[in-house]
């Protein structure tokens, strides 16, 4: 665990949140922000700053902790949809760095999350292939 991570406090008990389920390896709580009502964390209790550092064991357990929380979620609380997602550095506008699930409630033209500002690219089956060798050529 980290003294400086809000996250990290929170598994201590050493911050308030509003948790909503929490095990050995996980726990899920409400986020501080809410576009939605719903909006909830899912975080491992160890310090991961992203997915990249997770061990299978722990990237187990979080992802059943990811989809036992969405269920809930989705009956819990009014949306047509849901959205899941990790972010990963400045970049991607991570805020907190431990890894945290975003399990949020979405509504049809609710426009939060826009994926792309514009249209994006359609590579030919050539590229995808060389783009797909270059990550293979990283998996380890």
């Amino acid at each position: 665990m980290s003294d400086e991570c809000v996250f990290c406090e929170i598994v201590r008990g050493d911050a308030p949140a509003s948790v909503v389920y929490e095990d050995e390896m996980t726990m899920a709580f409400i986020g501080p922000r809410q576009f939605h009502a719903g909006h909830t964390l899912v975080i491992p209790r160890g310090h991961f700053r992203d997915v990249r550092e997770l061990d299978p064991e722990t990237g187990a357990a979080v992802m059943a902790t990811v989809s036992r929380i969405t269920r809930a979620v989705g009956l819990a609380f009014p949306n047509q949809g849901l959205s899941l997602w990790h972010s990963i550095g400045e970049a991607a506008f991570q805020e907190v760095p431990h890894l945290h699930i975003h399990v949020h409630p979405r509504k049809l033209d609710d426009d939060f999350l826009r994926i792309y500002p514009h249209a994006p690219a359609l590579p030919d089956k050539d590229t995808r292939d060389r783009y797909a060798a270059q990550v293979r050529a990283h998996l380890d």
